[in-house]
């Protein structure tokens, strides 16, 4: 029997898996800082986006978001980025808003342990 997860432990954040990929623990931790500010600012807007049907304009942030999650995080929060930014390429959808509304509480979730992580290592 596993123990329970501490509130504390990450559930999406992978720092093994980003070191494995960026090779040093400094340029991992500036690009913590970049995805950091990049979420601040990119999970509000995304919203906004959506909501002055701006699908383009979301798509382009999505896709963003699509090429850095996966250095950080393991494979379902990545599948779920990929699956609300190929729902926003169709410009007439309507699945993207509640898809991103599902997706966006995870992300904020994301951002939480890279913050702590920052926090945690003095970043």
């Amino acid at each position: 029997m596993s123990l329970p997860e501490s509130p504390a432990s990450p559930v999406y954040l992978d720092t093994e898996l980003a070191l494995s990929q960026i090779g040093d623990a400094e340029t991992m931790n500036g690009m913590l800082l970049m995805l950091q500010e990049s979420l601040a600012r990119d999970i509000p807007l995304v919203s906004e986006l959506l909501a002055a049907g701006d699908m383009a304009g979301a798509n382009r942030v999505l896709h963003a978001l699509k090429g850095f999650i996966p250095i950080f995080c393991d494979m379902p929060l990545c599948e779920q980025v990929v699956r609300v930014e190929g729902l926003s390429k169709d410009s007439q959808s309507t699945a993207v808003a509640p898809a991103y509304r599902a997706l966006r509480p995870e992300l904020e979730r994301l951002q939480s342990e890279v913050a702590a992580y920052l926090k945690a290592h003095a970043v």
